[in-house]
């Protein structure tokens, strides 16, 4: 058996105020190939697939001309996509029973009404099982949240993981005792290397669960949520990372998709590729002060590079002017500014600069959210999601 893991494709981007569709595009239609070419049997998306619960409709678009494209790859058994900590349940589910005729299986939750056990059959025998786990929400892995401390509330987390897991792996041993069973997931474990785009998903921010944990039960665990492509602890314990950098912070990394290839003799060997995707969109970091800021910036040749400058100058503001001028003479897109203040200038300890072009305007209205310290939880989510429909639809405008 074959299959492709990939995860976090955050379909619908705005990306400091750029749209990232093309990239997006360039993406699917590689995949589809890559499918095709590998003789993939089994599609695995683990979470993300859009960057917000209310994805523009060009977003949606492509997300279901793609699931099209794949119901005519003769080689293709099934595609499994859970859901991740950016996805809306409602948004992923509203098509669920129409795409099981495409044999595309959707996880938006986990819940006791939602099957996420998934065997894969060939003529008649089963192959594979697949433990579909989609980020787990706080109603499905604790039963209270009310008057804990937040070192009570990790441990509910921790605890309610791995249970869920371990009745996953038995309910897939019942099935099948020597089938290779495969789990997805969509969280932070021990040990995984992050990103500044990934936020923080469980209360605290901390699990203790590693990839020995996981790979103690399962013969290979196809995760998302952290967006570079890593192993943990374990060779066939991984993340595959997002097809395309999500944030500055990412603009060094590979981006790449996981094949693997599972035996199902009693052996079941695991082998796994990692497969580069094509970059379509270089993003550039230059630091320095303002004469070797202005050297790199005449040395780019490809006009299409998004720029993100972090200057250190004794006169921060000329500087940034001199650079905004001088990017703007050059046809480059220049996208943020960060001024760096050394120890002096702050009369403190250094500090992480914060620009607000890196910001989207969700990120600024949860920052700003999060000061009105509200308790209601399900009301908070009410809030940004209506800020997300009123954001949204002033991006489709712009797209008409």
């Amino acid at each position: 058996m074959r299959f492709l893991h990939t995860s976090d494709w955050h379909l619908g981007q705005n990306f400091m105020g750029k749209s990232r569709i093309e990239e997006h595009k360039a993406f699917l239609s590689w995949l589809l190939n890559t499918i095709k070419e590998n003789n993939i049997d089994v599609l695995l998306v683990s979470g993300d697939i859009f960057d917000t619960g209310t994805p523009p409709n060009y977003a949606l678009e492509l997300y279901y001309n793609f699931l099209k494209q794949l119901s005519q790859v003769s080689s293709l058994n099934t595609t499994i996509i859970t859901a991740g900590n950016h996805d809306s349940v409602s948004t992923l589910k509203a098509p669920k029973q129409l795409l099981e005729a495409l044999n595309v299986h959707v996880v938006v939750n986990g819940d006791e009404d939602e099957n996420i056990i998934i065997p894969i059959k060939k003529d008649d025998n089963t192959k594979a099982i697949v433990c579909a786990v989609p980020f787990l929400r706080d109603s499905v892995i604790r039963q209270s949240l009310g008057g804990e401390t937040v070192s009570d509330k990790e441990k509910l987390a921790n605890d309610g993981i791995k249970a869920y897991y371990e009745k996953a792996y038995n309910k897939a041993k019942e099935i099948n005792q020597n089938a290779p069973i495969i789990a997805m997931g969509h969280l932070t474990t021990v040990g995984g290397r992050t990103s500044e785009s990934e936020r923080d998903i469980y209360i605290g921010g901390t699990l203790d669960i590693g990839g020995d944990y996981l790979a103690s039960m399962f013969d290979y665990v196809a995760l998302g949520h952290l967006h570079i492509n890593q192993t943990v602890g374990n060779e066939h314990v991984r993340y595959s990372g997002s097809p395309i950098p999500l944030s500055f912070s990412e603009s060094k990394n590979t981006q790449k998709v996981n094949i693997v290839t599972i035996n199902d003799n009693a052996d079941k060997n695991v082998k796994v590729e990692e497969v580069e995707v094509p970059l379509t969109k270089k993003l550039q970091i230059i630091k320095g002060d303002l004469e070797n800021i202005k050297k790199e910036l005449k040395a780019i040749e490809d006009k299409t590079t998004w720029i993100e400058v972090h200057i250190k100058d004794d006169n921060p503001m000329f500087a940034n002017s001199e650079i905004r001028d001088l990017a703007s003479k050059l046809e480059l897109t220049l996208l943020a500014v960060k001024i760096e203040k050394n120890e002096k200038q702050l009369r403190a300890k250094e500090l992480k600069a914060i620009s607000l072009d890196e910001l989207s305007v969700q990120e600024v209205f949860e920052k700003r959210l999060e000061l009105e310290e509200i308790e209601n939880s399900e009301f908070k989510e009410q809030i940004s999601q209506t800020f997300n429909e009123v954001v949204s639809n002033l991006h489709e405008s712009e797209q008409i």
